[in-house]
């Protein structure tokens, strides 16, 4: 039986659906919002978005009527690799540049992709924000490459030491020893009990505010410092601790034997320095500095080994190291003991000196930075991208936040030159609080950041007590004080932080009254950020916004490596090198002397110095030929001048 024909649904017929539209008007000015874009180039070529649907999905483009008009509202962005798609089907139709659309969404996540085979779901969760948005298109040739390009230059940094780093982590051996007072315990390898309260009582007489009666000391260590010793301790130790014949090839000394006395016996140092020449394959300056803290622990009148003279009873026999007989030579004579030691520590430093090569080169990461021929506007950049790419506060109010936080670390970094410790603990006031006096800040070793009103502008105030040089010629007792200019919005991305965003970031979580605040979460114990996470925000600013990645287009310098806080530093003095030849004066952009400056943190090349010198020779030669004649006319005239008064 015939079927009887289809019922021809009301209204006008549908256009027929046009491969390649064309436009009313040439694009002058083209939005720079995702949602203001798409609707310019819609009405552009004047279509409706239930036209545009049609032909989306005549080429292919799986995409719901809806979810456009979304777009065009500013509602939603495209963010699964099927709405990309569609974006790039609308891109080629309006013959668009590829990735023009595109690259205007500001994500606050990273792309929902499939599985990846071969990679742990933690590892795909930071390789997402670094994939191409047609990646799983890709053939799985090139799937590999991307993989591992982004494996080498953005997740782990793409250096030698980096690379070191990475594979001699995988093995802990390290004991880490409880600084706090009444906190959460280290993560790590647990110290034996008798190691523990020696290292306490070390720590306790460098870092008291009065040496204990009966003891002299030369310095005192902060907090920073007194945890790096003991970090640099647990390593030596655990070293000493562990398994011969396991992957570290420790010494395989029992935990229970370890002592502080230990570190009064050359041998014990001797077979730690070529331990680590034998894992690293050569020596570097850090054996030298671990030697001479054993130098300055056996140090004469000052020495904490020197004046604990009871540690030598807690030594035993360790073979290979520690003899009986040498244990009844220490007992019997500790000053002699330690007066041996002294005087080996300073004889092996000078020979690893020689001969120690640098394997953390801290300019390595920022080559395409240093190199410019304006580091701090090269580096700029980043902020930039930062700003370009700045979520919708609207739709992601905590990833507008984080970037956000992430462009004032990297601003108040490049005004400042501040070390990471200044920048962390800086704490804050709003506009209209009243700024702390400095002697406050001063018995809190911090600095602020408060509202001038008097200048009328957001400045930096930190006492000369909170900085690593307190003593040093540039402060001459004196606070640091820094107006922050109100450039490239800073100011207003600063006053968004601090009206709303702060607090967004930080919770329901006890404010710690500092600037910078963790994004907090069920698991943080506190939302202030301390060595290591501060560390890692920032190298996760450069992974995101710095580092140029020719897959996705994004980033904005092609070579530069994950870095963190400390590297601008280098920036400002390399900066202030090039400009003007002076390393005093790249030592006043980082507040400290130039001599340090010399030492650790300009980039100062001989064709940066000619290039500089021969900026100042050739403004000869640019003068025109005019100018040169008059300047010879004018000294012909004062020669015939002459003449005449000598021949009065």
């Amino acid at each position: 039986m015939p079927q009887p024909p289809a019922r021809r649904r009301p209204g006008p017929k549908p256009r027929p659906v046009v491969d390649y539209p064309e436009s009313l008007w040439d694009p002058v000015d083209e939005p720079s919002g995702f949602a203001d874009a798409l609707d310019f180039h819609i009405a552009r070529h004047g279509e409706t978005v239930w036209a545009l649907h049609r032909a989306v999905r005549a080429r292919g483009g799986l995409i719901d009527r809806t979810t456009l008009v979304s777009w065009r509202r500013g509602e939603k962005l495209p963010s699964t690799p099927a709405t990309l798609k569609a974006v790039a089907l609308i891109e080629d139709r309006y013959r668009l540049a590829p990735n023009s659309l595109a690259s205007k969404v500001a994500r606050s996540h990273a792309v929902q992709r499939p599985a990846i085979a071969g990679v742990a779901r933690s590892e795909q969760r930071r390789l997402a924000w670094h994939l191409p948005d047609d990646f799983h298109a890709r053939s799985p040739a090139e799937q590999a490459e991307i993989i591992h390009w982004v494996r080498s230059n953005i997740l782990t940094g793409g250096t030698a030491f980096s690379r070191f780093h990475i594979e001699v982590s995988k093995h802990r051996f390290a004991f880490r020893f409880d600084l706090s007072k009444g906190g959460r315990r280290p993560s790590g390898m647990a110290p034996p009990p008798q190691l523990a309260e020696e290292v306490a009582a070390l720590i306790a007489f460098k870092s008291a505010t009065l040496a204990p009666a009966g003891y002299r000391r030369s310095g005192v260590w902060g907090p920073e410092t007194a945890a790096q010793r003991a970090e640099h301790l647990g390593l030596l130790f655990g070293a000493l601790a562990a398994s011969r014949d396991g992957p570290v090839r420790g010494m395989g000394l029992r935990p229970q034997d370890l002592t502080l006395a230990m570190l009064a016996v050359p041998a014990v140092w001797d077979w730690y320095v070529r331990w680590r020449e034998a894992r690293r394959g050569f020596y570097t300056g850090w054996e030298v500095d671990m030697i001479l803290l054993g130098v300055a622990f056996t140090r004469r009148e000052t020495g904490w080994l020197r004046q604990s003279p009871q540690l030598a009873e807690r030594l035993v026999a360790a073979p290979g190291l520690i003899e009986a007989g040498d244990i009844e030579t220490i007992r019997s004579d500790w000053d002699a003991a330690c007066e041996k030691m002294h005087s080996h520590g300073l004889a092996r430093a000078k020979e690893i000196q020689r001969v120690a090569r640098v394997h953390r080169d801290p300019f390595e990461p920022l080559l395409p930075v240093l190199e410019a021929a304006s580091p701090v506007a090269e580096y700029r950049k980043i902020t930039d991208e930062i700003l370009r790419r700045m979520p919708d506060a609207r739709r992601a109010p905590r990833a507008a936040a984080e970037a956000s936080r992430g462009f004032l670390m990297l601003r108040l970094g490049l005004h400042t030159g501040l070390r990471q410790k200044n920048l962390r603990q800086l704490l804050y006031r709003e506009r209209g609080q009243p700024a702390r006096t400095e002697r406050e800040l001063e018995a809190l070793k911090r600095g602020e950041l408060r509202w001038n009103a008097r200048e009328g502008g957001w400045e930096v105030f930190i006492p000369c007590a909170a900085f690593k040089n307190a003593d040093s010629a540039y402060f001459a007792k004196r606070p640091f004080r820094l107006l922050l200019p109100d450039l490239g919005e800073l100011y207003a991305v600063l006053e968004r932080y601090l009206e709303r965003e702060r607090a967004l970031l930080l919770g329901d979580a006890t404010d710690p009254g500092v600037l910078f605040v963790k994004t907090v979460k069920r698991t943080s114990a506190d939302a202030a950020y301390n060595q290591t996470t501060f560390y890692e925000a920032w190298r996760l600013a450069i992974q995101r916004y710095g580092i140029r990645n020719p897959y996705t287009g994004k980033g904005a310098i092609e070579g530069l490596l994950p870095h963190g806080p400390h590297s601008v530093r280098d920036v400002l003095a390399t900066h202030v090198l090039k400009q003007t030849g002076s390393y005093e004066q790249a030592s006043y952009a980082i507040q400290d002397t130039a001599a340090t400056v010399a030492a650790h943190y300009g980039r100062f090349l001989p064709q940066d110095k000619a290039a500089l010198a021969a900026r100042i020779l050739n403004q000869v030669w640019e003068t025109d030929g005019a100018a040169v004649q008059t300047s010879s006319e004018s000294a012909a005239g004062r020669g015939d001048q002459s003449q005449v008064i000598g021949g009065r």
